[in-house]
């Protein structure tokens, strides 16, 4: 189990990375609304993850069809997303926070809910036959 938390990090510490370069390009530097923004990062974010996580840390198919367990994905990531923007809001708007740190804020905010979805929920291995 440390193992997959260590490879999840690598692939969330990637992602985020994706994400928060998207943000800084088109929030900071080309001034976009950047809850506009951090959703559509988070969105392609979300998509670098699967792949890389069902490469990297999950075996893909052992409970869902691919497109189920992407859509699964999505599904759960729409939570984090949601807490993901709400983070943001409240650091820029109500605290003001700066951009940047708001992000990297709002980002690691929303790590640990997308782990444990997608390891107890989304890629957990079948423990009984019908599953």
């Amino acid at each position: 189990m440390l193992g997959r938390i260590a490879r999840y990090f690598a692939v969330g510490g990637i992602s985020a990375v994706a994400d928060i370069s998207f943000f800084f390009v088109f929030a900071k530097l080309a001034g976009l609304h950047y809850l506009g923004v951090a959703t559509v990062g988070f969105i392609l974010a979300t998509g670098l993850n699967y792949v890389l996580s069902v490469r990297m840390v999950f075996t893909s198919g052992v409970r869902f069809s691919r497109r189920k367990e992407i859509a699964l994905v999505y599904v759960v990531s729409a939570a984090g997303l949601a807490v993901n923007l709400l983070v943001l809001y409240v650091a820029v708007d109500r605290i003001g926070l700066e951009l940047m740190l708001s992000k990297v804020i709002a980002t690691g905010s929303v790590f640990l809910w997308n782990f444990l979805m997608r390891n107890y929920f989304i890629f957990r291995e079948r423990t009984q036959p019908g599953l």
